[in-house]
């Protein structure tokens, strides 16, 4: 499968450096936890969300970018250093003087540079000689692990491109189930680590049916050593099995769901988060790809947007192995509380209060409008739901906002059909429209009725198709089965051919036309 990718000069300017810098607050009413980010992750991960705040967070842009240098200065990529410093650069010349150059805050450290860019150039020459040795050679498991380790040292120097370019080669050179599982979960990290979302998805496919594949292959081998071995083995060997596949799996819904959070398929990403294993299942994962307080989050807000009340308590809330991954971020469980509890003035005021985390979220950032626009229509549609008539004053106060901006928020939500009321501006009152539950009752019953009329009159041409009759035993409709292609003699099973069906064939059936 062919995918594309960004070219990497291209990529880290738009991600980096390519668009107008946008500052969110950090201060009492919008925390941001640094210290805690810097903790959840590390690696390219890190550098990934630690930009966003170099570029938005003025207050910890300083902070920020001691913290990034000191993550890239342990790795192998050059041109992730000069992007870094060009996020900050972008944002001192925003900031218009409050920040110093990045030459008086992180000088260029040019000798870092060079040597690391040696050290590159030989070690992919000597793995490029390896690889075309072991081709030379057709030795196929040493060519698989030539792609794969070439594919890991481009990853590492972050050329994308290159690097799934190997792994995907190594399929060829596949000759296990449990060859093609690694290959899959080497792509997916490079997919999420390169945010595409759309492609995650075919390689989770193929990963599960590597993993299916795998997983019948050791129970067959179990089930072979079975006679021989101790029922304590047997059983630990069972258990081990079921942990191994667990592990997998739940690196697979996270991938997928991140896949659906980036396509915005919301309902589908909250399903395939809260299905995700337990932390400890999720292995390197943890730090490398996501934090288990990020999932809490995407979880919560994806199901607070799609869910209905029922299925948050029952899929949430009462989920004693997602609970595990709420206890990660406290204010989760005070935004799904206060939702259950009908107290959306509290909800709105937690999604205003972390929006500076939720912001600068690499993953969640784009999503954040959406999202806070469908979990507010919920929240109104399910305040109102109750009542036949209500004062907008009475509803302002709930959730916290002026008559006028609550006045607009329904309008747009009577629009969009999703409120089945009307606004008196003169008094300002919602009233919920008035329907004639007679007529209604008389309108379904009318419906029903046809229906069944049209299914019987369907029914009854059936059965006067395919009744018999006898003396001679015949068909009524006399059809004709026609003898097989090549056959040069048409072979008649006493059935001729089925005249045309007139008016009165159908005024005999009682059938109108």
């Amino acid at each position: 499968m062919d995918v594309e990718i960004i070219d990497e000069a291209e990529l880290h300017q738009t991600r980096y450096t390519g668009k107008k810098p946008t500052y969110y607050p950090i201060d009492d009413a919008h925390p941001f936890d640094l210290d805690g980010l810097v903790s959840s992750y590390s690696g390219r991960s890190l550098v990934d969300r630690l930009v966003p705040v170099i570029s938005s967070c003025p207050t910890l842009t300083g902070q920020a970018l001691q913290l990034a240098l000191q993550e890239i200065l342990q790795m192998r990529d050059p041109n992730l250093y000069r992007a870094v410093l060009a996020a900050y650069e972008q944002a001192a010349t925003a900031s218009k003087g409050q920040l110093p150059p990045s030459s008086d805050v992180a000088p260029t450290d040019q000798k870092w540079i060079d040597e690391t860019n040696q050290k590159n150039q030989a070690d992919r020459t000597k793995l490029e000689v390896e690889l075309k040795t072991y081709t030379s050679n057709m030795i196929k498991e040493s060519i698989r692990m030539a792609h794969r380790d070439l594919g890991d040292f481009f990853r590492s120097i972050g050329d994308h491109a290159n690097s799934l370019k190997h792994h995907t080669k190594s399929r060829e050179f596949c000759t296990t189930s449990q060859h093609v599982l690694d290959m899959c979960l080497s792509v997916l990290e490079l997919l999420v680590e390169h945010r595409n979302y759309p492609h995650i998805a075919t390689y989770v496919f193929k990963a599960e049916a590597a993993l299916d594949a795998t997983a019948s292959a050791a129970r067959m081998s179990a089930n072979a050593a079975a006679p021989t071995a101790p029922p304590a083995a047997a059983a630990a060997n069972k258990e081990k099995m079921a942990a191994d596949r667990e592990k997998v799996q739940s690196k697979l819904d996270v991938a997928l769901a991140l896949s659906h959070l980036g396509q915005t398929q919301y309902e589908k990403a909250a399903t395939a988060f809260i299905k995700v294993g337990s932390i400890k299942s999720l292995g390197e994962w943890i730090g490398k790809m996501i934090a288990p307080a990020d999932i809490a989050v995407y979880a919560t807000l994806c199901a607070l947007a799609t869910f209905t009340r029922p299925a948050i308590r029952a899929q949430v809330l009462d989920n004693d192995g997602f609970g595990a991954y709420i206890e990660q971020e406290p204010y989760v469980r005070e935004l799904l509380e206060a939702y259950m509890g009908n107290r959306f003035k509290d909800v709105l005021a937690l999604l205003d209060k972390y929006s500076t985390r939720h912001s600068l979220d690499i993953h969640l950032a784009s999503h954040m409008s959406i999202l806070t626009n469908l979990i507010r229509s919920r929240a109104l549609v399910l305040y109102f739901q109750p009542f036949a008539s209500i004062k907008l004053e009475r509803m302002s106060v709930a959730f916290g906002w002026s008559i006028e901006e609550l006045e607009q928020h329904v309008v747009n939500l009577i629009q969009g059909g999703e409120i089945q009321a009307r606004v008196d501006r003169q008094n300002k009152i919602l009233k919920a429209k008035e329907t004639d539950q007679r007529a209604v009752l008389f309108s379904r019953a009318i419906k029903s009725g046809e229906q069944m009329q049209a299914a019987n009159r369907k029914l009854l041409l059936r059965m006067r198709l395919y009744v018999t009759i006898p003396n001679p035993p015949r068909q009524q409709a006399d059809l004709v089965v026609k003898a097989p292609k090549g056959q040069h003699q048409q072979q008649h099973l006493g059935i001729m051919s089925m005249p045309p069906m007139t008016g009165d064939f159908y005024m005999d059936m009682g059938i109108g036309y």
